[in-house]
């Protein structure tokens, strides 16, 4: 069976801001060692890693909607400060998925690929050229 982890993006406005802000981080990373992977770091860990891991993806909730995902490579426990921590490992790609409505939470929760959005395919209407803003003003008015 497969799980994914849907999470908010604080901070974040855009898909665009979103893959900025990690490929800095990766960047960083590969300064500092060799391995320049794209982790999240959360505090608890999934007790269904293993539904999860090279099958799932994080789900990314920006300004209410879910819009975009991330396959999920990894999952490892890690210490911060001498805390444990969880690192999600994902994919550098981010895949953009048709707009779903979500109401805020803390944390990440579980997602059941029944209740997933769908990618944006392709062969759809793309709107990758649209700036977000304009992209999210024509969906609050029904027209994207």
């Amino acid at each position: 069976m497969v799980v994914n982890l849907i999470k908010l993006c604080v901070g974040i406005s855009s898909i665009e801001e979103l893959e900025s802000l990690q490929q800095n981080r990766r960047r960083q990373r590969l300064a500092a060692d060799s391995e320049a992977l794209n982790i999240h770091i959360t505090r608890n860990t999934p007790k269904r890693a293993k539904e999860i891991i090279g099958k799932g993806s994080l789900y990314w909730v920006i300004k209410r909607r879910v819009v975009a995902r991330q396959p999920i490579v990894d999952i490892r426990s890690t210490n911060i400060e001498g805390k444990k921590h969880c690192a999600i490992v994902l994919q550098s790609e981010i895949i953009r998925t048709s707009p779903k409505p979500c109401r805020p939470f803390q944390g990440w929760r579980y997602l059941e690929l029944a209740d997933a959005p769908a990618d944006l395919s392709s062969t759809a209407v793309r709107s990758d050229d649209m700036p977000y803003r304009l992209q999210d003003e024509l969906r609050s008015l029904g027209l994207l």
